[in-house]
């Protein structure tokens, strides 16, 4: 069995399509189905079930494709690991960016990993927070920023704090606290909020706040997306507590400084165990302010 059978079918099982597995493995369907057919016979046993129309892994494909994704990460280590013996950065950085990144440059930031370890491929997610330590707990991603109510600790996760912010109250043009230059969270109890959903992280620290304060909020409209959420504080619809780095200047909107409001932490973050070489090559001398837990 060869390394690049499995990927051929790792290929085909992502794209459910023999002929879109070939084009990202830069083969001709042809070679790709002539392979998989290959192994199939040294193994005894379908690995999908096609028609037409439609490619399905079977019962003992979906077996098979545990084991090979596992041998083939496997593989990649110890070629990466190889050439950074030798003073090369090599492989795959998997990073999970929230949307809200306030903290770095993220453009400029992944460009200059680029330009120093060209080598190494570089495969961006978006997502939340929770997702992404789940992800680095599993081995999936090497690294990611986060957005925390305050710092947290994870067994095998190490983090870098990379920012605190106090996030502001984002209020409309014309709504009457449009030209205060502060509030308080009891100022904005029977305010109608806008915020990002229920029990995700980019919404608990704002939970947690008014909690604490011993405030009732009604949260009536919820989002992932920043620009709806300003969007939707533009037209009068509520108000919100985001980060200042992403309230625009204008557009309608006015900042306000709340001064016992939310404060939220973003870390870097990456596996406590056994980080790959590329993994450690982008988290060393990563700016931050220096705690890390």
């Amino acid at each position: 069995m060869e390394l690049q059978q499995m990927r051929y079918v790792l290929a085909v099982a992502q794209e459910r399509n023999f002929t879109r597995a070939a084009e990202r493995c830069h083969v001709v369907q042809s070679a790709l189905s002539h392979q998989i057919k290959a192994l199939e016979r040294e193994l005894g046993v379908e690995l999908f079930a096609r028609t037409s129309r439609r490619v399905e892994p079977t019962a003992a494909g979906e077996a098979f494709l545990a084991s090979a994704r596992a041998s083939l990460d496997a593989a990649d280590r110890a070629i990466a690991d190889a050439a950074a013996a030798s003073g090369k950065i090599r492989g795959t950085l998997t990073i999970g960016l929230i949307p809200t990144v306030t903290a770095i440059d993220v453009p400029a930031t992944l460009a200059r990993f680029h330009r120093t370890h060209p080598e190494v491929r570089i495969n961006v997610r978006t997502g939340a927070s929770d997702e992404f330590i789940a992800a680095i707990e599993g081995g999936a991603m090497d690294v990611a920023v986060l957005g925390l109510p305050a710092e947290q600790s994870h067994r095998g996760v190490t983090m870098q704090v990379l920012a605190r912010e106090r996030l502001v109250a984002v209020v409309a043009a014309g709504h009457p606290l449009a030209g205060r230059r502060r509030v308080r969270l009891a100022e904005l109890a029977d305010e109608t909020f806008v915020d990002f959903p229920d029990r995700t992280p980019g919404r608990a620290q704002s939970d947690l706040a008014f909690q604490a304060a011993g405030v009732r909020r009604d949260v009536a409209f919820e989002a992932m997306s920043t620009d709806l959420i300003l969007g939707l504080v533009a037209q009068g619809l509520g108000v919100a507590l985001l980060a200042p780095g992403l309230v625009p200047d204008g557009n309608g909107l006015h900042a306000i400084p709340v001064t016992d409001g939310p404060t939220r932490v973003q870390c870097l973050a990456w596996s406590g165990f056994n980080a790959s070489p590329a993994a450690q090559a982008f988290v060393q001398g990563f700016p931050g302010d220096g705690d890390t837990h």
